[in-house]
């Protein structure tokens, strides 16, 4: 029997506290499976190159948990420790096999799926336990070893009876961390990080239905037995090549990593790259809803299929964060700050393949079946309206492909569009004039008008409408947007060269004037035109510079707080050809012209949806006395 001092290596210390301190205990697990996992695929890749001398066979790595002996142990049958790397391996914290092992056989391990590269992982058992064992049976002709360590710097190694090739870990549970012996605690940690494991792992037992016997009756109940509980797929669709999936396997995988989402994705994108980094994965395009901020972290990021977190900002570009599915590379630093993922060149480089990657996948797709890229936009167009207006790379790309419906469900690309309306839709200035509606409902009356004029109205309902189309202004020169119930829509509004005023100049400055006692002066600016006598009486408009402005600022960026505190100003814009009006002016009294005003605002507030509390009460009984 020996006993000594664990042998800490400084100049390894630093380093890994950069790199790979833990924040939440149950981590412990995910490192002691790593390191079953490293020691299964270093036997795998020893046996398949002829040096060691043995057969591989089918191993897994079983988790038990002794609630009564307060014990977790994890064990494997991998090429196992002589007492030798007991001492070399354990005893000297810091020392990693797994970069001594690749740094040794590094021309023909690359691909061996080998997990570890600090070697403190272990050491992460004294997390939950105040005693480790170590039980161990090297593949090598010597005798297993028998490590216990309390914590302390001291230790024992003696030799052990261990018949089996592999290694088991023995954590003695400490008191205050009890949790981790029930059964749920533990699947629940091992379907997180190990779903996707490369070796199969056992942790308990399972009831399978067999197939009744030939001579069974009806209502027999069929046949049970108990089997092993592996919890793990260790080939998961995104280590395949894409070239041996059908469309059946990865929706099938999407539901395996999704089991609560019921709805299909709407396509799939296979990452698979090995120069300059290394990065397989699959993205899901789900339906997505206007929340944006509901819509984040579903990614999942994985290193040699570990699990690692759902959290992938600054290695997935932010517009994509509302996607779906599984990134794996082992060249992402995993445990380190945000602000040196962000600066690291390999994640950069990582970030701009995926999103190349996506730009060239919606392109495929818009070119190859545009029938069903145009179904599908209601879904997708949120991910690719952020991503246009973040990053300029895609941007490029997206023009091309970005769609724009009209409120007719038409679709137009951009340029598409242009064509559309060059010959009806062009300002004073020669700009062409792009009306959009950004609520169907909201703004019928207006885009009745338009349409009634011959007009397209695109329709842009995104909930970052306003900072889309400062982008579009600014890349697509002598073009300019503005919203059907805006304040610019000349065409819509204001007189009309065909139209001739049934008013003389006199006679419309006093209609102002007696408007312009009735509504409050602080929130209308009143102006008469002359329109086609069919248009409503009163409408009104907002600036489209303002509304834009606060738009912006309600959904970051864009405006000052001093949008925020400015009154709501609006245009009312009065019809003066409407026989409304010649009713205003033939009224008895100033009280009953004062009542027609009143009625025909609050109807033109009503379609604005400005029409509120008292002001609402007021209307409605004004209504019922009316009528």
């Amino acid at each position: 029997m020996a006993t000594g001092n664990i042998n800490v290596s400084v100049e390894n210390i630093f380093p890994l506290i950069k790199k790979f301190l833990y924040s939440d205990h149950e981590i412990f697990l995910r490192e002691l499976i790593s390191n079953a996992t490293d020691a299964t695929l270093k036997l795998k890749h020893l046996t398949s190159i002829g040096e060691a001398k043995v057969e591989y066979g089918n191993p897994f790595i079983e988790v038990k948990v002794d609630k009564e002996a307060k014990t977790i142990s994890i064990t494997d049958q991998g090429l196992g420790m002589t007492a030798e790397e007991v001492e070399k391996y354990i005893n000297q914290v810091a020392f990693s096999g797994a970069e001594e092992f690749l740094d040794k056989y590094k021309d023909s391990a690359q691909d061996s799926g080998i997990i570890g590269h600090f070697g403190l992982g272990f050491y992460s058992a004294f997390m939950v336990a105040d005693k480790v064992e170590i039980i161990t049976k090297s593949y090598k002709d010597a005798p297993a070893a028998h490590w216990t360590c309390d914590g302390s710097p001291t230790f024992t190694l003696e030799e052990a009876d261990k018949k089996d090739r592999g290694t088991e870990i023995i954590l003695h549970v400490s008191e205050d961390e009890v949790e981790f012996l029930e059964d749920a605690k533990i699947g629940g940690l091992l379907t997180k990080y190990n779903k996707f494991m490369p070796v199969p792992i056992k942790f308990g037992t399972k009831t399978e239905t067999l197939p009744k016997p030939e001579d069974a009756k009806e209502d027999d109940p069929a046949p049970t037995e108990e089997v092993d509980n592996i919890i793990n797929n260790p080939n998961p669709a995104w280590t395949k090549k894409p070239a041996d999936l059908e469309d059946t396997d990865y929706k099938s995988f999407y539901r395996e990593l999704y089991p609560m989402q019921f709805e299909e994705p709407l396509f799939h994108i296979h990452l698979n790259v090995d120069h300059p980094f290394n990065l397989t994965g699959i993205l899901y395009f789900p339906k997505l809803s206007g929340d944006m901020s509901m819509q984040k972290d579903r990614i999942q990021l994985y290193q040699n299929q570990v699990f690692v977190t759902d959290n992938v900002e600054g290695i997935v570009p932010e517009f994509l964060t509302m996607l779906r599915g599984v990134i794996d590379s082992p060249d992402i630093p995993l445990n380190v700050s945000r602000s040196y993922l962000q600066a690291d060149g390999a994640v950069k480089k990582i970030s701009g393949y995926i999103t190349r990657k996506v730009a060239d996948k919606l392109n495929s797709l818009f070119k190859n079946n545009r029938e069903d890229f145009e179904a599908k936009w209601n879904d997708i167009k949120v991910v690719i309206e952020y991503g246009m207006l973040s990053e300029d790379k895609f941007y490029d790309k997206a023009d091309k492909f970005a769609l724009y419906p009209t409120v007719d469900n038409n679709y137009f690309t951009f340029e598409e569009l242009k064509e559309q309306i060059k010959d009806a839709q062009t300002d004073k200035d020669g700009k062409l004039v792009v009306l959009y509606a950004s609520d169907k409902d909201a703004q019928h009356s207006y885009i009745q008008a338009a349409k009634d004029k011959g007009y397209t109205v695109v329709l842009l309902d995104s909930p970052i409408v306003s900072h889309l189309i400062q982008k579009l202004e600014t890349s697509h020169e002598n073009t300019t947007f503005v919203r059907v119930d805006g304040d610019h829509v000349d065409n819509l509004i204001k007189k009309d060269d065909n139209v001739i005023s049934k008013l003389s100049d006199e006679e419309k400055e006093e209609l102002k004037t007696t408007i312009e006692k009735v509504v409050p002066k602080e929130t209308f600016t009143v102006q008469v035109e002359a329109m086609d006598s069919q248009s409503a009486p009163f409408l009104i408009t907002q600036s489209e510079f303002m509304r834009r402005m606060k738009e912006m600022q309600a959904t970051g960026g864009g405006g000052m707080n001093m949008f925020g505190n400015m009154p709501e100003t609006y245009n009312l814009v009065v019809n003066g050809n409407s026989e409304f009006i010649t009713k205003i002016n033939e009224a008895e009294n100033d009280e009953a012209k004062e009542g027609l005003i009143k009625q025909a605002l609050d109807l033109a507030k009503l379609s604005q949806n400005l029409l509120t509390g008292e002001d609402l009460t007021n209307f409605i009984k004004r209504s019922f006395n009316l009528i």
